[in-house]
């Protein structure tokens, strides 16, 4: 049974090889080096870096260059997006029940404002960047955390991952989604080898899976979530549409991270997605037992706590970010008769029912 996961970071959840080329060529340039195109470079590059640039820069000092690929690196994280089904993947992850801890090469703060700019930070419980070595530091690494070889996949792009695997005798499991090719990831002979992260959690028992807890045993909880149907000071009512829940319209709203509070996940989350603040005074309205929403894509339980606020704009500005589709404005009863889905409607009736508080 996996219980835990080790995840790289480039190539493997995030798509950073231009970024890295250009800080290489920046690099090889310093020193009067012919730049490389971006197939010369996935045929030359390996880990540990420190082996590829004694070859295509045997007398330079790694410490120069590391400070020189931190000053080419192009500037900006909207550089760096997550790749295809990364998102989807950490999401299973989580929902499952696994510990997820990074273990990367790239340097540390190239991960955390490429995790943060895309949102993903949250997914890991520790990062442990800038690794040389990862058959080394791997064992360690297990220890710190207290992950049994047996329940552990270290997930990666590049055979240095998949040797890193075999050396603390973890599930290897490589994708090619990132720096070298299938041929090339099958030289070190991967377990498990996949095109890319979207069939994984078939591979790993599917969306029913019971995982283990952070206590290392029992089932999954449910997931608190929080939400708020939102109003406008003319009173009318926020709506978001997302793929998640079959392209209805429904209330933004998010998972509550350990230590906040609910009011301050809430005013978190709508910020995050709406860039909208609330006003002082948001009303608790319910919880919902949400348990395999038949709208959502996935298998899930929820426990969705609900809220009623007043955004604090007079001339409210929505900016979504990539969780939602559209918006819209509505009066009352117009949102009411749009293709809400069945918790949002159920707020909705329930906030009819108690007069609005005052405020509908």
């Amino acid at each position: 049974m996996i219980r835990n996961f080790l995840l790289d970071w480039s190539g493997t959840l995030a798509d950073d090889l231009g970024g890295v080329l250009t800080a290489t060529n920046g690099i090889l340039g310093h020193y009067g080096k012919a730049a490389l195109d971006r197939e010369g470079f996935r045929a030359l590059f390996r880990l540990p870096y420190t082996e590829f640039y004694r070859e295509v820069l045997p007398d330079v000092d790694l410490e120069e260059a590391k400070a020189l690929y931190l000053r080419h690196f192009p500037e900006g994280d909207e550089v760096v997006p997550l790749l295809p089904h990364a998102r989807a993947f950490l999401e299973y992850a989580a929902a499952t029940g696994r510990r997820m801890v990074l273990l990367s090469s790239a340097p540390q703060e190239h991960f955390e404002a490429q995790a943060g700019a895309n949102g993903v930070r949250e997914f890991f419980e520790a990062a442990y960047c800038g690794v040389v070595d990862k058959r080394e530091a791997i064992h360690e690494i297990l220890e710190r955390q207290g992950m049994l070889p047996a329940e552990t996949a270290f997930i990666g792009d590049m055979r240095h991952d998949v040797e890193a695997a075999h050396a603390a005798g973890v599930l290897s499991i490589a994708t090619a989604t990132g720096y070298e090719s299938t041929t090339v990831l099958m030289q070190a002979h991967p377990e498990i080898l996949v095109r890319d992260l979207s069939r994984l959690p078939q591979l790993l028992g599917g969306w029913h899976v019971q995982a283990a807890t952070t206590a290392g045993h029992g089932a999954v909880h449910p997931l608190a979530t929080v939400g708020a149907l939102i109003l406008d000071q003319q009173g009318r009512v926020l709506l978001l549409k997302t793929h998640k829940w079959s392209h209805r319209w429904g209330i933004p709203g998010g998972k509550i991270k350990r230590g906040e509070t609910c009011e301050a996940a809430l005013r978190r989350e709508i910020l995050e997605e709406t860039a909208l603040e609330l006003q002082p005074g948001i009303r608790f309205v319910m919880v919902q037992d949400c348990v395999e929403p038949p709208e959502f894509e996935r298998s899930a339980h929820f426990l969705l706590l609900n809220y009623l606020a007043v955004c604090s704009s007079t001339e409210p500005e929505v900016h979504l970010n990539d969780e939602a589709e559209a918006f819209q404005w509505l009066p009352w009863e117009e949102a009411m008769q749009t293709d809400l889905n069945i918790p949002t409607r159920i707020l909705m009736e329930e906030i009819r029912r108690r007069d609005g508080f005052g405020l509908v």
